[in-house]
């Protein structure tokens, strides 16, 4: 006989383990996941940082909604703090700069910090830029690093103290809907409830599909990281980036985290990094800075999941009864999480969006499932 709870969660990344803390509060929750460990994919493999100025009007939205949480986090949620100071510079080319300055003048409303840098100053913030090819930049000094460990084992301590449950190695091989439950087989046995939470990552329309829903046309996009050697002490650095959106770099233990910014589509799997793609980034940090590299001391690779409108899908499907969607948070799912899950509780227990997020904003058909033959891309 199957297990019974209010709520399965499937997905052990961010989007998992955030959304199941919230729901927590209003009824059993039971997270799934089909790795033997949580966060082995996207968010194990994230670049860690918190930015209001990055991603669409709602992306920026729910990441300025997000920033208390992590400033003070819940008693008991973390022993350390969760973020560390770090800044942000996006740098553009004489080609790119109107699109920087416009972007600049759109977020200044709700990031006052922000800052403009004329080219000449740029290299007072990241000293190895080519002089002469970047001709502006926007800063954001507020920009922190996060603890994406200490985040998401804040999030399974706040789940299990709320008496969640958390089962590995438990992934979603059937899933029926009967008597107004969904029941999903496990290796380990069957669990039911009423509502499932879709926080799947890049299976997420494999998991609908399972449970009968129409799918969303996710794309999972692969992206590739390095690690480098750093030219001397970079830890003042801010994270740096290009307006074209070909690479960024950041400090990172003592020496440079670089990508790409490739956006290869990809099939949900266990992403890897190719050659091509490592020697990419190697040529574009050559070609933006003053900076050769002599070694790649490691290269992985993480699926960022997006629908066509590079907005969160969230809240409960029209067309699946106890469906509810947490998916396609692409590159922005650790920083906008505490914020996300709030919206994603709120719209599965039929609450109203949480007012901080209706000041900025945001509306749920913003945020709802939208399938690709009733809006265009």
């Amino acid at each position: 006989m199957a297990e019974r709870f209010e709520f399965l969660v499937v997905g052990g990344g961010i989007a998992g383990v955030s959304i199941g803390y919230e729901l927590a509060r209003d009824g059993r929750v039971c997270l799934l996941e089909r790795e033997e460990q949580l966060s082995f994919h996207a968010t194990g493999r994230s670049a860690a940082i918190f930015m209001e100025t990055y991603g669409n009007a709602a992306v920026r939205a729910l990441t300025s909604a997000s920033r208390a949480f992590y400033a003070a986090p819940p008693e008991g949620f973390a022993e350390e703090p969760l973020t560390s100071p770090r800044g942000a510079l996006f740098f553009a080319d004489e080609a790119h700069l109107a699109a920087l300055r416009a972007h600049f003048d759109a977020v200044r409303t709700i990031v006052p910090s922000v800052e403009w840098v004329a080219g000449d100053a740029l290299t007072r913030h990241v000293p190895c830029l080519t002089p002469g090819r970047w001709v502006g930049g926007l800063l954001e000094p507020d920009a922190v690093d996060l603890d994406v460990h200490a985040i998401h084992q804040g999030f399974v301590r706040g789940l299990r103290a709320r008496g969640g449950v958390v089962r590995t190695e438990a992934e979603a091989l059937r899933v029926t809907r009967a008597g107004g439950a969904f029941t999903v087989t496990t290796a380990a046995g069957e669990l039911s409830a009423p509502f499932l939470v879709n926080a799947a990552g890049a299976w997420a329309d494999v998991l609908a599909r399972l449970a009968g829903a129409p799918p969303i046309r996710l794309r999972p996009l692969r992206r590739t990281a390095i690690l480098v050697d750093a030219p001397g002490d970079v830890t003042r650095w801010p994270f740096a980036a290009s307006a074209d959106e070909e690479l960024y770099f950041k400090p990172e233990s003592g020496r440079l985290l670089v990508s790409p910014c490739d956006e290869t589509p990809s099939d949900p799997c266990n992403a890897a990094p190719e050659d091509y793609d490592v020697a990419v980034t190697v040529d574009r940090l050559e070609r933006a800075t003053l900076l050769r590299v002599s070694h790649v001391h490691r290269r992985w690779a993480g699926l960022r999941s997006f629908v066509a409108d590079r907005t969160p899908v969230i809240g409960p499907d029209p067309a699946c009864e106890g469906l509810v969607w947490l998916a396609a948070q692409g590159g922005y799912g650790i920083q906008i999480a505490p914020a996300l899950a709030r919206a994603c509780r709120a719209l599965c227990v039929g609450d109203a969006l949480p007012a901080d997020l209706l000041a900025l904003g945001l509306a749920a058909g913003d945020l709802g499932p939208r399938r690709p033959a009733l809006r265009s891309a």
